[in-house]
């Protein structure tokens, strides 16, 4: 007897010490649905995709993929197809993808999500935020310093709590830097209107403006393709969109690194770590930045953006977070 619960026992140490060693093989399949703007917005879908690639390169544990969505009725099916294919986690890009995304997540609790720009409020979910009023603040420093005109412009997508804070920290930072500025805004309600973009931005030009931010998906390709047109200084968002487009006239792009989150958020699966709720990321995490690709800023203007970045990242300046904090800011009125 002694000696068969002795081999047993052997057995059950082998059997333990085995699971471990399985799991760490295990394949972790993450697949990503986009918004609207699709997976090459030459913006925040393509900047998460990006990020993804990068870790099934680094890691061949991982197995990603994307599902685009042409319109809103995609996103509930492409996340069913994620559901049906048994993916580990399924991350959902853009607060447009909330209701679909909460829905999906209340019918499935023991499946991992992600969503990018929205919370929701389960324990199976991962809300990931950005602060990008912070990178936003920043390019906005840049516009009311480099304005001859004292008049610059911001073409926003849509109208919502998310994307309000890209103007509100433009806003902050333009007025920071030239108080007298007249500040031309534009609601374009819409991420894949390049068309539209590039009007918007040429009406701006026709009152003045010398300096035009955009945050505004594809949209805000037309914005810059738009400004390049006319020889004015354009600010691109999310990725390095002079060193993606190739335009001269991107003076600046507020950096918004979704790919950052998005993997964090599937190595924490792969570890068994991952915990739902808010995971907030800023200037100090790095995942929100500048880039100056074409070194078109002035050193002594270099110098003061620089100091602005290091002010926030130690709490000696808070960039506003809502509209209430901001008057000047008047999309959501």
């Amino acid at each position: 007897m002694k000696k068969l619960l002795s081999i047993a026992l052997v057995l059950c140490l082998a059997f333990a010490l085995a699971v471990p060693a399985m799991a760490e093989g295990k394949t972790i399949k993450v697949g990503m649905v986009t918004d609207v703007g699709g997976i090459n917005d030459q913006s925040f879908n393509q900047f998460a995709w990006a990020g993804l690639q990068e870790l099934a390169a680094e890691d061949p544990t991982f197995e990603v993929n994307y599902l685009e969505s042409k319109t809103d009725a995609d996103y509930q099916t492409n996340i069913n197809t994620f559901l049906d294919e048994g993916y580990d986690l399924i991350i959902c890009v853009g607060y447009m993808l909330v209701d679909a995304t909460k829905e999906a997540a209340e019918d499935n609790p023991d499946q991992y999500f992600a969503i990018v720009d929205d919370f929701i409020d389960l324990p199976n979910v991962a809300s990931l935020s950005f602060a990008q009023e912070q990178c936003s603040y920043l390019v906005g420093l840049v516009a009311g310093y480099m304005t001859e005109t004292k008049t610059v412009g911001y073409v926003q997508g849509m109208v919502s709590d998310t994307m309000n804070l890209f103007g509100v920290g433009y806003i902050t930072g333009v007025l920071e830097a030239c108080p007298e500025a007249t500040i031309l805004q534009y609601n374009a309600n819409s991420f894949t209107d390049i068309a539209g973009g590039a009007t918007a931005a040429k009406d701006m030009i026709t009152k003045g403006a010398d300096v035009i931010y955009q945050a505004a998906g594809g949209t805000g390709i037309g914005v810059l393709n738009g400004c390049d047109e006319e020889g004015i200084w354009s600010i691109g968002v999310d990725a390095d969109q002079a060193a993606v487009l190739g335009l001269d006239t991107i003076v600046a792009s507020a950096l918004k690194n979704t790919g950052a989150g998005c993997v964090d958020i599937a190595k924490s699966v792969k570890a068994g770590e991952f915990v739902g709720g808010d995971h907030h990321y800023t200037l100090a995490d790095g995942a929100i930045d500048i880039a100056t690709t074409g070194d078109h800023i002035p050193a002594d203007i270099m110098e003061k953006i620089e100091a602005a970045k290091a002010a926030v990242i130690a709490g000696e300046k808070v960039v506003p977070t809502s509209v209430e904090d901001c008057p000047e800011f008047t999309l959501d009125d």
